[in-house]
């Protein structure tokens, strides 16, 4: 494949003319060639997303019109023959996670948003008060150009929660992609194209981050910037849109805490610990990757996560029978087996995993796979249970009481998600109010509600992404006060003056 940035409603040549590959991470074969943007490409991108926000129709549009066009994109999404392949050959997550999870989930997210586009109205009206007596409105607008920068590990949905809010409330988008999973952002782009988007409503450039996505935080031309990614680079993204004092969308890094409680059904619990702690192996940034066990079945549930995780299959990400992939690339697996290092010198040896798996189908990496990494009875101030990992490594933690759990568990930078596992749903609710977590599930994980808020307290981000708030976000409010028809004199704002009005 050789595939352009889209820029202005159209596919082009990065202005250097400068191309980099993306790789199967299972394979480290190349699936593309791809064009790689500099500054002068940013320029162009911001100058169309300018140019469609001053003086195209896409602002300009009723609610109801740019909603309609936010299905089309949805139905397009939805019945492409090949997404999900895509996403699976370029990102290494299995095709059965992305068929029934990814894919739905991008397509339920620009719904969504059609819908709260459709149904939130512009302007209100608020109520007569005769302490400021008129007609005083509240309107809604588009913030203007916004910037989305999105991280690799989820490429699809990630960009169709950058895309879908931004335009939804009448704005036009530069998107910058990474660079190790490009391709999903610039078919979505494509598809919006086809579906009627006006030219320069969104740009794709896929480049550098230091270099397009910090030239995208710093520009004046840039009236948001929302970014999903490491806190590290979070707090740059901060400090580049502080001199323009733009507005910030943060989703950034997490050490979510799984809490396991005495009277959880062990079976069901085993089973929520490995589903949030190893989907897409372990790279995701709400994993629940600190597993907080009350001691009387500490040793009971121990065992049973070793069994179940020793029992997930490793693959081709296009097997529909795999369990998990590989990591991202390489360079992230050897990320990983550093951390577990940094845990043998901390705690020992993990209890399970560790290495890179034997066996694995003829033609795939070996070097790019790791084994689901169990270390126990962790001190919760080991690095390894302080800080993100973002691999296929859990550590498991023994608590006596509820206080101590909620105390464990609050006791990081972080503040992502959380988890209870319980068969009391009372007294897993009364914990789950205690923890300092933007999303916490009960006896669940990664179950997302597209109408809920998604984002972290703490050093886990600012501001939430998804439903009416993530929505909300993407707008301006103006206030409009109107002076009601009565004499002037009589009129207490401007009878302070006396006779200067």
């Amino acid at each position: 494949m050789r595939t352009r940035l889209f820029i202005d409603g159209q596919f082009q040549e990065a202005a250097s003319g400068e191309i980099f590959p993306t790789r199967d991470p299972a394979r480290l074969t190349e699936i593309a060639h791809i064009s790689r943007a500099g500054l002068e490409d940013v320029d162009r991108a911001l100058a169309a997303a300018r140019h469609a926000f001053d003086h195209g129709p896409w602002p300009r549009m009723s609610p109801a019109e740019r909603a309609e066009l936010l299905r089309a994109i949805a139905d397009r999404l939805e019945s492409h023959p090949d997404l999900a392949e895509l996403e699976a050959r370029d990102s290494g997550g299995t095709i059965r996670r992305i068929s029934v999870m990814d894919v739905p989930w991008a397509v339920g997210t620009f719904r969504a948003f059609a819908d709260l586009a459709e149904h939130t109205p512009e302007e209100v009206d608020l109520p007569f008060d005769e302490r400021a007596p008129g007609r005083h409105v509240v309107r809604r607008e588009p913030i203007g150009v916004c910037a989305g920068i999105i991280p690799w590990n989820f490429p699809l949905l990630m960009a169709a929660w950058k895309v879908a809010p931004a335009i939804a409330a009448g704005n036009t988008l530069v998107l910058k992609p990474a660079c190790m999973t490009p391709l999903t952002a610039l078919e979505l782009a494509d598809v919006a194209h086809r579906a009627g988007l006006p030219p320069g409503v969104l740009n794709v450039i896929p480049g550098p981050g230091e270099v397009v996505g910090e030239a995208l935080a710093s520009s004046p031309l840039v009236d948001k910037v929302a970014f999903t990614g490491s806190t590290a680079v979070g707090r740059r993204i901060m400090e580049l849109a502080s001199p323009t004092v733009k507005p910030v969308l943060l989703e950034l890094g997490g050490k979510s805490a799984n809490i396991v409680l005495d009277d959880a059904d062990l079976d069901v619990a085993a089973g929520a610990v490995l589903w949030a702690a190893f989907i897409h192996a372990g790279q995701a940034c709400e994993a629940g990757t600190r597993v907080l066990v009350q001691r009387s079945i500490f040793e009971e549930l121990t065992q049973l996560l070793v069994e179940r995780a020793a029992a997930l299959r490793f693959g081709d990400p296009l097997d529909p029978d795999s369990d998990l992939g590989p990591l991202a690339s390489r360079d992230r697996a050897k990320h990983v087996a550093a951390y577990v290092a940094i845990g043998v010198g901390e705690v020992g040896p993990p209890i399970c995993g560790g290495a890179h798996p034997d066996g694995l189908p003829e033609g795939l990496d070996r070097e790019a796979f790791y084994l689901p990494t169990i270390f126990k009875d962790v001190d919760n101030r080991a690095r390894i249970a302080q800080e993100e990992i973002f691999g296929p490594v859990i550590t498991v933690t023994a608590f006596d009481t509820d206080d101590e759990a909620v105390a464990l568990a609050n006791d990081t930078i972080y503040g992502l998600a959380a988890g209870v596992q319980s068969g009391d749903v009372g007294r897993a609710r009364a914990i789950a109010r205690r923890l300092q977590a933007g999303t916490v599930w009960i006896n669940d994980w990664h179950a997302f509600d597209l109408r809920a808020p998604f984002g972290g307290y703490k050093q886990s981000g600012i501001g939430r992404e998804l439903g009416r708030w993530g929505f909300e976000s993407y707008q301006q409010l103006k206030h409009i006060g109107e002076n009601p028809a009565l004499e002037q004199a009589s009129h207490p704002p401007l009878a302070v003056l006396g006779n200067a009005v």
